[in-house]
């Protein structure tokens, strides 16, 4: 049985694309499948910004096939873990959590890097290309981290 993952933040075309990249590009897809979606319904059925889908390029990953998708009620039965970018999508999430079972799937990304630190990923939609590339690392340290924890339980 595979185990499931979901990154999400606002749009599904910045951060959680890239997070859904990265993770992919670590973890074996036979044992896993990682996706993403946006808590809000602005980009359904777009692809990546083209500024996050050329930072993934430039680190040899392809996120051109992804579509921004919205959180739903119906991923906290789908999948096995849920991580928000930030504080406020985090919020977003646990909203529609009807059990503690639901919520407890849930975690800020930033929280593997720093335990209880509240720390977001900056969302680089209105910055420069720097902006993509700090998010990428932050993403990229997040998803070692996922990738050591997720191997050593599973």
């Amino acid at each position: 049985m595979k185990i499931n993952i979901l990154m999400v933040c606002l749009g599904n075309i910045c951060r959680s694309p890239l997070a859904e990249g990265i993770l992919k590009s670590k973890l074996d897809p036979n044992k896993y499948i990682v996706e993403s979606c946006g808590t809000s319904s602005y980009h359904i059925g777009s692809k990546p910004d083209k500024r996050s889908i050329d930072i993934a390029n430039k680190h040899g990953i392809d996120i051109t096939d992804q579509r921004a998708a919205q959180f739903t009620t119906s991923h906290f039965k789908k999948y096995d873990y849920i991580y928000a970018m930030d504080n406020s999508n985090y919020q977003n999430i646990l909203k529609l959590a009807s059990s503690d079972l639901e919520k407890n799937k849930v975690k800020l990304i930033l929280e593997e890097l720093h335990p209880d630190s509240g720390l977001d990923v900056p969302d680089p939609y209105y910055g420069g290309a720097q902006g993509f590339e700090d998010v990428y690392q932050m993403l990229n340290k997040a998803c070692d981290l996922i990738v050591y924890n997720l191997e050593r339980s599973y």
